[in-house]
């Protein structure tokens, strides 16, 4: 899409501090973390939001969760980590492209204090 801002992201036109990269996703450091570690994966393929995700474009999702799970080894998120994304404006979804944001290194109880 053309105005999406993660769109620009994953076709670097807008620098980021990148955690990983391949032909599907792309992860970051979240600019206003959240947590001591913090980042978000995002589809390249533009997929507005969990409610747009179909047979034809769901291998992406796969993917973000594979790469989720290896950063989390690479990064030594061993006592836990949570994944959120968000849907909506009810749902407090900020950014209209699909994204998972991985928080860790603290105490992430529930519900959110």
């Amino acid at each position: 899409m053309q105005d999406c801002l993660f769109c620009k992201m994953a076709a670097g036109e807008i620098p980021v501090k990148k955690v990983y990269e391949d032909d599907m996703v792309l992860a970051f450091y979240d600019i206003d973390p959240q947590a001591p570690v913090h980042f978000l994966v995002i589809p390249k393929e533009h997929i507005a939001s969990p409610a747009d995700i179909t047979p034809e474009n769901s291998a992406y999702i796969a993917h973000a969760f594979e790469v989720i799970a290896k950063l989390s080894q690479e990064l030594g998120l061993e006592n836990g980590f949570r994944v959120v994304t968000n849907c909506g404006k009810d749902g407090g979804q900020s950014v209209g492209h699909l994204h998972f944001h991985v928080l860790a290194k603290r105490s992430l109880a529930w519900p959110p204090g």
